[in-house]
């Protein structure tokens, strides 16, 4: 007789299984077992524990009293909204299946846009130091979710017999049981307006989510402020920036060559900036060009480029320039020189006309002559030094970790803000993905429900017998099942083939 709405994304049991295995089977402890149990609200079973409570009735009672008239035009406009999830879910699901058909003709997995939809596996494509985000996110989004059901039902008169949250294998979720007959009696159109109530509440939790992730800088901003540059807050060991003149916690970056570096997006654009730009040069006046020629001649490297550095020295870069002559002719010339005290000071150029009209001593470009690919540029993290990068710019970026936060006192925690900015993107990510999800017409999703009450509110007076208005909700759910199940099947092997 009791109706369970519940939303049902999978959770990992710590409780042994062998162990709940002896109690049940257990003739003397089995009776007195079960009444600890219930008597808790608890149902344990291999791989899922369950936790049910009636002690959350009243304030679910309170909300759905606050002001009837309101909470009727809010659940109003979440069942215009849950319809339109409901055809939107379907269209979204079938643009992200269109996608990963064209992933998998290609060569290469990887290759392919960005899907709307993705399927998330904790310790594949979502890393192990973020689950406790992902979970936390998760079940908030499942209560919330919970949450505009039970009130939605209160409202339209309709008991809650009590609200749980339970574990499945890897992941959390939440539900509530209403009471059956109640749910029956009342129209369609009050049926729609509970159904809705959970994908509803998940939309409203994502746009809620989304505005404090964009106001978040004017939240914090008597304690951090932003926009004088990107803040290291984590420096990979062994990376690209580590080391004594690299980056440290704490720094500030302001600038990747004459790239300024404002904030994360910065950082990020400037580096995809100097990855697909041919290597920057350097102003230096021509009486310091004093190569050291014991390096020896110049020679070509196996992708074409030219070296002039044999020792391998972590202190030198080949450097090519064009030799100011009288001659008709241009001889690019090669010089193996040391590196931070050909750059310290000089300002960048193309040709050598960009340092003709900056400087007045006679001045030439020199470029650094590297590998494909391979790049050389200068960090600028004030009051140090700068930090000399050569290699690949994304090594870079994958080196270190930034916030757009920079605290105003000593005592504020630096991971602070990154907290708060990656939880609401977990907030965001996941409300949505169940508010699109549980709109899908699908069975043992709310879409199931709200395709059968909206079925029932708009074709009762064009097909008048119910069992053919029922034939057809199956054949649309079967329908929508099998999309939701291949999106989730392809998905699940897009991440392994990765």
């Amino acid at each position: 007789t009791d109706f369970i709405t519940k939303y049902c994304p999978p959770f990992y049991l710590c409780l042994s299984t062998d162990f709940i295995s002896i109690l049940q089977s257990s003739v003397t402890h089995r009776i007195s077992y079960e009444s600890w149990l219930a008597s808790r609200g608890l149902m344990l079973s291999p791989f899922h524990v369950r936790w049910q409570t009636t002690m959350f009735n009243r304030l679910f009672a309170y909300c759905a009293r606050i002001n009837p008239q309101v909470l009727y035009l809010w659940f109003s406009s979440g069942l215009v909204f849950g319809v339109v999830a409901m055809l939107g879910s379907v269209v979204l699901l079938i643009k992200t299946l269109q996608q990963t058909f064209a992933q998998m003709t290609t060569d290469n997995p990887r290759i392919g846009g960005q899907q709307a939809l993705q399927v998330v596996v904790p310790g594949v494509n979502l890393p192990t130091s973020q689950l406790a985000y992902f979970f936390i996110a998760l079940l908030l989004s499942g209560v919330i979710h919970e949450l505009g059901h039970a009130v939605a039902a209160l409202r339209e008169q309709v008991r809650v017999n009590g609200f749980g949250m339970f574990v499945f294998v890897v992941y959390p979720g939440a539900f509530v049981d209403l009471f059956t007959t109640h749910l029956n009696l009342i129209s369609p159109a009050q049926q729609l307006r509970i159904f809705c109530a959970g994908v509803w509440h998940n939309f409203v939790l994502c746009v809620a989510a989304l505005a404090f992730l964009f106001l978040l800088p004017v939240f914090l901003f008597p304690m951090y402020s932003t926009g004088g540059g990107a803040l290291i807050t984590e420096v990979v060991q062994g990376s690209a920036a580590d080391g004594p003149r690299g980056l440290s916690v704490g720094d500030i970056v302001t600038g990747l060559e004459d790239c300024p570096v404002r904030g994360v997006e910065d950082w990020t654009s400037c580096l995809s900036h100097l990855s697909h730009t041919p290597q920057t040069g350097y102003c230096v006046p021509v009486a310091s060009l004093q190569p050291s020629w014991a390096h020896g001649r110049a020679y070509k490297r196996l992708d074409g480029t030219m070296d002039c550095c044999s020792n391998n020295s972590l202190t030198d870069l080949c450097f090519s320039y064009i030799k100011p002559q009288v001659s008709l002719f241009c001889v690019l010339q090669y010089a193996c020189m040391p590196v931070r005290r050909m750059v310290t000071g000089t300002r960048v150029c193309r040709t050598d006309a960009d340092c003709a009209s900056h400087s007045h001593a006679t001045s030439v470009c020199v470029t650094p002559s590297l590998e494909n690919q391979t790049r050389f540029f200068r960090v600028t993290h004030p009051p140090n030094t700068h930090m000399l990068f050569v290699g690949y710019p994304p090594h870079l970026q994958y080196a270190v970790s930034l916030t757009n936060f920079v605290p105003r006192f000593g005592f504020l925690h630096l991971d602070l803000p990154v907290f708060l900015e990656t939880f609401c993107k977990y907030v965001v990510s996941l409300s949505g993905a169940l508010a699109v999800v549980n709109s899908v017409p699908c069975f043992a999703l709310d879409g199931q429900w709200m395709l059968n009450a909206l079925l029932e509110a708009t074709l009762v007076t064009v097909v008048t017998d119910r069992q053919k208005r029922e034939l057809i909700g199956f054949f649309l759910l079967l329908a929508g099942s099998a999309l939701l199940a291949a999106n989730v099947a392809l998905g699940l092997w897009m991440v392994t083939a990765r």
